[in-house]
């Protein structure tokens, strides 16, 4: 492992009111600097983010963290997990983080100039090393772990739509081999060749059901676009493009946004739209698993039409007395039914459910938006929730704080 000097790491310290102002700048010049010198490296960054402006951003946030914390890296603990995860998940590679050293330093010089001496450039060097020695160490032992390496043929053997916006794929291993096992909240990638940006593309999506041998299952939202977003390109791909026996390229599952099952406390399932997914997951595996334990599902959509799960969430609750529910429609229409889709109109506020995810010892999942789950987090900590026990999961650029 690197070890900084007391003397570089008071260089490094000394850059974040630099990094406050021109992180951003220097992100996305480093990005296309690295593309320019290794543009097959556009296959594993997501290149919608990268036309957004979200990744060079969340980079930026990331760089300015690591800065801000680099001489108490414990506080970075949870950061490192998840996006370790990630990486896993997107095959990346011990030998590629030299690549990405050498055009973050040379972005940099190239953005900053004079305002960056030879003493602290070297500073950021050795604390580049060190970072990367943790993630290789961390994504080391995820592979070590993983199911199998790399992108793995699995072929479609079930198309099913959920609502107007999600579909769910099954998918065995084209070897007919059997289904692995993961931990319910995991998520894998799916790489698809994106004809219009040139390049493989991997996007990740949680597993929506419970381990079973038999498939691995994942319900995608197609992302259509809007006048500040660019369409999902991959989600359309397999909405549109993809139909039962054919194959798609997979990752083996990762992500640390797990349910905990040896807990026999209460759980609340917090999600917003698409979010759903790992929750039902998480409640499968409890069904699956004859969990006694007491289990509160509250989800939010806009309406009827994009409630995805809706029948077999009914089904759920009728059948098990442990669970419960409670769905917010931010807008009823025709056809929606009160008491039987839905429980409460406008947007989830939890102030009107207290009774029942104010339960002592529970643990609170929360998937969605992040500014959806921001909100949720912020609600539960006002009614006394200990952060400790408050799990959020979040995909693409953001935070949730």
């Amino acid at each position: 492992m690197t070890v900084l000097t007391a003397d570089q790491i008071a260089r490094v310290k000394a850059t974040v009111p630099v990094l406050a102002e021109h992180g951003t700048t220097i992100t996305k010049h480093f990005y296309k600097r690295m593309f320019a010198h290794h543009p097959e490296l556009k296959n594993v960054f997501n290149q919608t983010h990268q036309q957004s402006g979200n990744q060079p951003e969340t980079l930026a946030k990331a760089v300015y963290a690591y800065a801000a914390n680099i001489d108490n890296l414990g506080a970075l603990g949870p950061t490192v997990s998840r996006i370790a995860h990630k990486h896993a998940s997107l095959n990346i590679r011990p030998e590629q983080y030299p690549i990405v050293g050498r055009h973050l330093l040379g972005a940099f010089v190239d953005v900053l100039g004079d305002a960056v001496d030879q003493e602290t450039l070297g500073a950021w060097e050795v604390a580049y090393g060190q970072l990367a020695d943790i993630f290789i160490g961390a994504e080391a032992k995820l592979y070590e772990g993983a199911a199998w390496s790399g992108f793995r043929p699995f072929k479609v053997v079930r198309k099913e739509v959920e609502s107007d916006e999600i579909t769910s794929f099954y998918l065995t291993p084209a070897d007919g081999s059997p289904a692995c096992g993961f931990e319910p909240g995991q998520y894998l990638s799916v790489k698809r060749f994106v004809d219009e940006l040139g390049v493989d593309q991997p996007r990740q999506y949680s597993l929506s059901d419970a381990p079973n041998g038999k498939w691995l299952r994942i319900s995608v939202k197609r992302e259509a676009g809007r006048a500040d977003q660019a369409p999902g390109h991959v989600s359309n791909l397999l909405h549109d493009g993809v139909e039962v026996g054919e194959v798609v390229h997979v990752s083996a599952p990762m992500g640390d946004f797990t349910l905990a099952r040896d807990k026999t406390t209460p759980v609340a399932l917090i999600s917003g739209g698409v979010g759903v997914t790992p929750m039902i997951s998480m409640l499968s595996t409890l069904l699956a698993d004859q969990s006694e334990r007491s289990v509160t599902f509250v989800h939010a959509c806009r309406n009827g039409r994009v409630h995805a799960f809706r029948q077999w969430l009914n089904d759920t609750v009728a059948a098990h007395p442990n669970v419960t529910r409670a769905v917010f429609y931010e807008t009823v229409e025709e056809g929606d039914r009160a008491g039987v889709d839905y429980d409460f109109e406008k947007r989830l506020d939890l102030t009107k459910i207290v009774g029942k995810v104010m339960v002592p010892d529970a643990d609170y999942y929360i998937c969605g938006p992040v500014p959806f789950m921001r909100a949720q987090c912020e609600a539960l900590t006002a009614l006394g929730v200990d952060a400790s026990r408050i799990h959020t999961e979040v995909f693409g650029s953001g935070a949730v704080q």
